[in-house]
Order: C-alpha cells, then structure tokens, then sequence
C-alpha cells in the first residue's frame, strides 16, 4: 500500500514525498484511515515505527479540510500532549515537515526556556499546539492558552506519562478540554495502568497493536560485551576505532557518569557532548543539533532523551549502562533502526548488570549476541567483591590504617591555636594588681539575693543612702557617669 491509497490530500503528499515516505508502515497503515473516520484510536507499536507520522499525518488532513483557507486568528483545534522537551520539538517539526505546504500553523511549548517566543507564536494563532504538562498548565494559568476550542486531543508516549508523574497534570487537562472531541492515545508499551488511563479518556476506541508489546524492531542487530565496571571506558574507546561508526549515541543511567564519559571522550579525541536533566535546555538542543548536522560524533545522554531523539540516519546506540528498567531499553535501543533502516544496539555488562540483563531478554522474548574475545573480557568474580573481602580477611591493615589515621588527626589538632577567652587570665591578674587591698582582700562571694550592708555608692562616689531608703535609687542614664553640677544647681529640689 502506498499513501496515496489513504485518500490523502495533494499538498501532504507532497510533502510526504519530498520527505522519501512512500509506504506507510504498519502502524500508519492501521491507523490512518480510523483516525479520518473520526474515531478515538489506542496505538501500540514498537518505537520507531512511526507512531508520529501515524497521529501527525491523519490530523493535518482533518484541519486541512476544515481550516485551510480560515483567514485572521485561528483558535487551537488540536492538542498534542507528550512528556518529554525533546519529543515535544521533535513532534512539530515533523507536523511543520508535513505541513509544509498548506496554511496549518502549529507551535510547540516546553519549560526549561523562556515563554516569550512562545507566547508570540500562539497569540499569532495556531491550529495545531504541541506542549509539555508544566508549562501548557502554566500558560492556561495566564490566561494565554485557552482549549475550549479543542476539537482533537492525543496524549503521546502515555507510558512514559505515568512514569513520570504527569497522571494528576492529565486529569486536570481533560477537566478543560471539551467532552466532545476526538482523542487519540498512543504508548509503545500497554501495561494495565495505561489502559486504565485509556479506558477514561477515549470513547468506544480502536485498537490499534501491530507488533508483540515491548518487541523490538528486527532491523536492530542487539550485542552485548560482557566485561568489568572499571573497564567499560577502555571498551567503548575500543568500539569507537570502528571507523564504520561515524556517529553513535550512548546512555548512561545518571547524570554525573554522562558528563563523566563525554569529558573522556572529548580527552581522548572524539568529538562529545552530554545532554542530561540538569543542562539547560539550549544547551541540550544546541547538543542535539550539532549530532544531527555531524559536528558531533557521540552524543551521551540520559533516558530523559531516550524518548525524545528521532535522527534517520542515526546507527549505532551504545548502553554504557543498562538500565535497571527493561522497557527503557527498548526504547533506548529503538533511536536506531527507524523508518525500517538497519541499526546496531551495543550494551556494556558489568557483574552487578546480569539480573537487568536476564529481565531484558525476558521482556523482549529472545537473548542478546554475546562478544566474545574483545580485550577487556569478564573476570571471573567480581573486583569489587574481592577488594572488599581483601579488606575484611586482613584485619591488621585496617587496624594500622586507623591508627595513622589518628595519629594524623592528633597532629592537625596540636598544631591549631586554642580558642582566645573573652578574659584572658594575663587580663585576669592585671585586673587584681590594680585592685586596692591586694594582699588582703576577701575572696569573691557567689552573688545572693540578700541586701548588702555596704552603702550604695552613686555618680563620684556620694552616699546615696538616702536615695535608696526612698526606694529611688540613682540610675545612670545614657552612659554618663552623673549629672553635671550646674544642672543640679538649677533643679528646684535637692538632689543630696
């Protein structure tokens, strides 16, 4: 079947064409015809199957034929929900690709990033939104995105949704957006939660599965080397000298090991970035887009972008890490191999990787290729485990190790200078020099509640006994020490 059996229009072949599509694949296939029916649709496919294309293409149809020759502003007609930045971008640029020549307009919003330019382009009016939950909620929020007129809404990369958190955001959209409205719902995996989700969002749907849930594409050619933690950094340079290997993504599970391995990378003379959480999000596009146009050989990332990452022509994926989930894997793995072109996944397994490994070859439903004779094989025990068994069995090392460590410790702390006293006892013994009665006089007594027979001595040493029988006892005011005398002079009462 070719797309010009869908009974597309001319201006989207067009652009189909000039984009090398010529068969739709399976899941358009499917897919396609229901969505122009006006149908609610549920879509499981592989990733890299073309789930985009599959929403992208029957959509634009739809405004095309509705909106096309609409003149002024044009409200929203369809919102496309993803969680990711990179899918969000990734999903206008093909709707912009497809759309290339009619008059739709669509847009995308994300966080990360300022929302001027993006406030711009909506207030311009668009047809088709593209959007991440935080920053859509916030932009409704504002006043500056209304869906009340909301005729097609698609929830992509559900799953991912839910693992993300986004599933109280979900509902407080679909409190917004209007009951009547087509609603399409695509996943790469259909765990019970999800079609949970979908049961409350759809209306009487089609379901669409045109591949096992969780398989991977057969164009993928999966390998794994199994070799130590220690070692996996001298491997990949290893794999790297493949001159075949022009350009190759790699995955790590944190954000720290991915900075750690594109700063070895670039140390070693290949050309890498990182794209991670913590960068900001220019800075992962600017990556991203200098991997696309070549200026980069290896890109590493985290699974923020396993998603999120759509290059044709892109090979070779390299697990520095693997995952600890098994669907990541699959979708890691399936940024090679798109649009049904051959592509080679490659995983690094260290002793502590095994049980992943065993729950990844049981969800996809066959055994990786292991390499073997590669330089940097697997010991037979872990190093890890022996170093701490090393220490444990020699008790005396320890036990010295310890004993520098105090005597170090001991060391800085003689060389440090006691803390200064606010009465030094140099200030101390000043103080008793210069005291009346030296020799003689009475050790200090602890302080009592009890009146003292000693009279109350005022400003210049005056009895004030007086004063103090009144019960007006001279007090200082300001800290002066007493009144001038000829202010006293001047008083109408005594003062003595």
């Amino acid at each position: 079947m070719s797309f010009k059996q869908l009974n597309l229009v001319d201006p989207i072949l067009k652009a189909l064409d000039e984009k090398g599509y010529k068969n739709p694949t399976p899941i358009q296939e499917q897919a396609i015809p229901y969505i122009l029916d006006r149908r609610d649709v549920m879509g499981c496919a592989q990733t890299g199957s073309g789930k985009t294309a599959a929403f992208a293409i029957p959509i634009l149809q739809l405004v095309y034929n509705k909106e096309n020759d609409a003149k002024g502003k044009v409200p929203i007609r369809c919102l496309i929900v993803t969680p990711t930045r990179e899918l969000a971008i990734q999903i206008d640029e093909n709707f912009k690709a497809y759309a290339k020549y009619t008059n739709i307009r669509s847009t995308v919003v994300f966080g990360g990033v300022s929302q001027g330019e993006q406030v711009r382009a909506i207030k311009k009016g668009v047809h088709i939104l593209t959007a991440t939950p935080g920053r859509l909620l916030d932009l409704m929020n504002q006043g500056i995105v209304s869906l009340s007129d909301i005729k097609l809404f698609v929830l992509d990369e559900a799953d991912r949704m839910l693992d993300m958190g986004f599933i109280h955001d979900i509902k407080k959209l679909l409190k917004v957006i209007p009951e009547k409205r087509q609603s399409l719902f695509f996943s790469a995996t259909m765990p019970d939660n999800i079609v949970k989700l979908a049961n409350g969002i759809l209306n009487n749907p089609v379901k669409v599965e045109v591949t096992p849930v969780s398989s991977t594409v057969d164009t993928i050619n999966q390998s794994i080397y199994y070799t130590n933690k220690k070692q996996k950094r001298d491997l990949l340079l290893h794999i790297l000298e493949n001159e075949k290997i022009e350009s190759a993504l790699v995955f790590t599970r944190t954000k720290y090991g991915a900075d750690k391995v594109a700063r070895m990378l670039t140390k070693k003379g290949s050309k890498a970035a990182a794209i991670h959480g913590d960068k900001s999000q220019n800075n992962r596009q600017k990556a991203l887009k200098q991997f696309k146009e070549g200026k980069l050989r290896v890109l590493v990332a985290t699974d923020i972008a396993a998603r999120g990452i759509d290059i044709d022509s892109l090979e070779w994926v390299i697990n520095f890490e693997i995952s600890n989930m098994p669907e990541t894997y699959v979708h890691r793995i399936g940024r090679s191999g798109r649009a049904g072109k051959n592509g080679n996944a490659i995983s690094f397994c260290d002793h502590a990787e095994r049980a992943y490994v065993r729950d990844i070859q049981k969800l996809i439903g066959k055994k990786l290729d292991v390499i073997d004779g590669h330089p940097f094989p697997q010991s037979a025990t872990d190093p890890a485990l022996e170093e701490n068994k090393d220490g444990a069995n020699k008790p005396g090392q320890k036990q010295n190790h310890n004993r520098n460590k105090n005597k170090n410790n001991n060391k800085k702390l003689a060389k440090r200078k006691p803390p200064k006293a606010k009465f030094s006892e140099k200030r101390a013994e000043a103080a008793e020099d210069k005291g009346p009665n030296k020799d003689n006089a009475p050790k200090k007594e602890h302080k009592s509640n009890k009146p003292s027979d000693k009279p109350f001595k005022g400003p210049k040493g005056k009895d004030n006994n007086a004063s103090k029988a009144k019960g007006k006892p001279f007090k200082k005011k300001g800290g002066k020490k007493g009144m001038p005398e000829g202010l006293k002079k001047k008083m109408m009462w005594p003062l003595d």
